[in-house]
């Protein structure tokens, strides 16, 4: 099973879509492995964003997630990273395919509503900045020999 990192931004925080966001990872089939409300302290969000830090809209972007709380979450499932940018869809959401949760959610791309992981390298990475080791949890969903052969 692979892991991946998604956050809610404030924007999706704000408009209570939390609930409506996790639902569809639940009922995708994907378990959730940590969450958590916060406010996001300015080095963990440089650390997030660190390869975004010389281009122009860095200062508001960085202003932007910590203009509110964000809603962190680590997700579990077989090709975890893929299937979860899929379902978020396109980082501008005026290109977000109907369906996906920017697609349905967002109108501007300075305020589309959630990050994920674009990769197993950066799940990885973006886990370890907001989650310690110990606060990812093992189990199994009761309903996982329905959903993996």
């Amino acid at each position: 099973m692979e892991r991946t990192f998604v956050m809610v931004k404030p924007d999706g925080v704000q408009r209570g879509l939390v609930g409506e966001i996790i639902s569809r990872f639940e009922a995708k089939g994907l378990k959730l492995a940590a969450a958590r409300i916060e406010a996001l302290p300015a080095e963990r969000v440089v650390e997030q964003y660190s390869e975004h830090m010389e281009k122009p809209f860095f200062q508001g972007l960085k202003a932007y997630i910590m203009s509110g709380p964000c809603f962190l979450m680590a997700w579990e499932g077989k090709d975890a990273v893929a299937v979860v940018r899929r379902m978020v869809g396109a980082t501008n959401p005026a290109e977000a395919a109907p369906g996906s949760i920017r697609g349905d959610f967002g109108l501007d791309i300075g305020r589309n509503v959630i990050h994920a992981s674009d990769s197993r390298e950066s799940a990885a990475r973006e886990l370890g900045i907001h989650f310690a080791p110990g606060e990812l949890v093992e189990y199994s969903r009761i309903d996982e020999p329905v959903i993996y052969e």
